[in-house]
């Protein structure tokens, strides 16, 4: 859905909401979907200002745009919901595998490398 509305900003956020309680059925899970949806769009601004202090070289227009909704939700999760580091890591990994370009697993992960919560920035 960050997917959806990142290509699509005028995309219905209801009927996003609704597809999500659709597809993931369990209270729990649709409650934890929105959150991120919500708080990814919420603090997108200052989501994409940290990629980009890290991305050398790189544009945020210039990403693919999954592997750039892939970091959004990765390091909302990792800095406002307490998602445990290697978790979120592997999980956005695998999702840049299963949905990005043959570069992305390995991009995602050196982004998301350098914004670990409590690590120095360089």
């Amino acid at each position: 859905m960050l997917y959806l509305i990142d290509q699509n900003p005028d995309a219905d956020v209801r009927r996003i909401q609704e597809e999500i309680t659709e597809q993931l059925r369990k209270d729990e899970l649709v409650d934890f979907a929105w959150d991120l949806f919500r708080g990814v769009r919420e603090v997108r601004d200052q989501l994409d200002d940290m990629i980009v202090s890290v991305a050398q070289n790189w544009r945020l227009d210039r990403m693919a745009p999954t592997d750039r909704n892939v970091l959004r939700l990765a390091i909302y999760e990792m800095h406002h919901m307490g998602t445990p580091v290697p978790v979120v890591l592997d999980e956005a990994i695998e999702v840049a595998r299963e949905f990005g370009g043959q570069n992305s697993p390995g991009f995602v992960n050196g982004i998301l490398d350098k914004l670990i919560p409590g690590q120095p920035q360089i």
